[in-house]
């Protein structure tokens, strides 16, 4: 038996699962959106053959998320990795997931901010789950996720227009204010396997 016994959908669907796509996981505040700069990478993941991976909360999140599910054409789909509220693993944290999340992971993980690097914190999975990290301005939580990405060794670029947009930003982590260099550093980390164009 070959796939041309198989109708059309199911041929579809075997060649998707087939060809897995790189995931990008872009981090920032919960509760500033940063507008320009989220649309415009929102915009530019929707362009590539990518995955978008956020934490499935408001602010930069759900501005990069609202940004790449508008984009016709587009090959990849909006993941949010959720966290339950803090007084029952059966229910999401309150305000998540964002209404543009297309593939919502719902976890058992209710810590955050300044927690963000515990075991009880989705972070780890965001990072872990990345092929490449790019960071938007945050607080304490978008610094512990920077934290791990270095900790867990992946490629991670900073779309700052200063260090001081991230509160605890560890040395070491690459600051660009220009979006080429952030589109740039994303094909540079994902293109071993051809995927970014």
């Amino acid at each position: 038996m070959n796939l041309e016994d198989f109708s059309s959908p199911i041929v579809g669907l075997l060649m998707f699962f087939a060809s897995r796509l790189p995931i990008i996981a872009v981090i920032g505040s919960g509760t500033l959106d940063y507008a320009a700069r989220s649309r415009a990478i929102g915009q530019w993941l929707a362009s590539q053959p990518v995955h978008l991976l956020t934490g499935a909360g408001e602010g930069v999140m759900q501005a990069v998320t609202q940004a790449f599910v508008a984009t016709p054409h587009r090959q990849g789909f909006a993941i949010g990795v959720v966290p339950c509220a803090e007084h029952s693993v059966a229910i999401p944290k309150a305000g998540y997931p964002n209404p543009w999340v297309e593939i919502p992971i719902y976890t058992h993980l209710p810590l955050s901010g300044q927690r963000g690097e515990s075991t009880l914190s989705r972070n780890s999975i965001v990072i872990l789950s990345a092929t490449a990290v790019i960071a938007l301005p945050g607080d304490w939580g978008t610094g512990s996720e920077v934290r791990l990405a270095l900790k867990y060794q992946r490629p991670i670029i900073a779309y700052l227009k200063s260090a001081r947009e991230i509160k605890g930003l560890p040395t070491g982590v690459r600051v660009e204010s220009d979006f080429e260099n952030v589109a740039s550093f994303i094909i540079d980390h994902t293109s071993r396997n051809n995927h970014l164009e």
